[in-house]
């Protein structure tokens, strides 16, 4: 015996809160709609799910439809699901964090988006929806994660200088950190290993070039 239940069906977006380092600082992902509600705001690139699709897909779908990434880590951070958060109809949010170094990130604006640029997290504009909310959970879950997982590792490269895995720490944490006490903590870990090469930055003598060990998981514990 079929039933039939006359319920109204909410929508289901997904938005993607990308992270990225840039020129020494936390950067994030907006795009600026060329749509109402909000024209010519700037937001998260995302968009509504399919009905063949699962919600990874769809936010990936959406990135790259919006913006032109791809192959970037994603990791799925929150549902967004007051009824008035946005004014077409009822619409729920599934949020996702992703995470690249900036090497190998170009965007372009692409879909409905007019626009897409990377913003320093502290000096954001006005953003549409909910979408403030969004990035400062993300950025909570960034900080809370990174003494227990290797999640920082996803913005940078597969070599990288002790530097510049200590700066990642400082800009996600948003506070210095003492050198001594970062090397205990790595080396506690035991994440890291030496690649037997070099690299010189600026006018400092070579550092030596560092990688996850084949051990160490990239993606982290979630």
């Amino acid at each position: 015996m079929a039933f039939c239940y006359d319920y109204p069906h909410p929508a289901v977006t997904a938005d993607v809160v990308v992270f990225t380092i840039r020129e020494e600082r936390l950067a994030v992902l907006l795009i600026q709609r060329a749509q109402a509600p909000y024209a010519h705001h700037w937001a998260l690139p995302g968009g509504f799910i399919e009905p063949n699709e699962n919600l990874e897909q769809g936010a990936l779908r959406e990135l790259f439809e919006e913006t032109g990434l791809a192959n970037v880590y994603l990791e799925q951070l929150y549902t967004f699901g007051k009824p008035d958060r946005d004014p077409r109809e009822r619409i729920i949010s599934v949020a996702y964090i992703a995470l690249a170094p900036i090497e190998r990130l170009a965007p372009m604006a692409a879909s409905d988006a007019t626009a897409a640029g990377w913003f320093d997290l502290n000096e954001l504009p006005p953003l549409a929806f909910d979408h403030q909310d969004m990035i400062h959970l993300a950025h909570q879950r960034l900080r809370a994660k990174l003494d227990y997982s290797t999640l920082a590792f996803h913005l940078l490269e597969a070599t990288f200088t002790f530097g510049e895995l200590q700066q990642v720490y400082e800009l996600i944490r948003g506070t210095a950190i003492d050198k001594r006490n970062f090397r205990k903590l790595m080396r506690g870990l035991n994440w890291l290993e030496e690649t037997g090469k070099t690299r010189r930055v600026g006018q400092h003598k070579p550092a030596k070039l560092y990688r996850l060990t084949a051990s160490t998981p990239l993606n982290p514990i979630r």
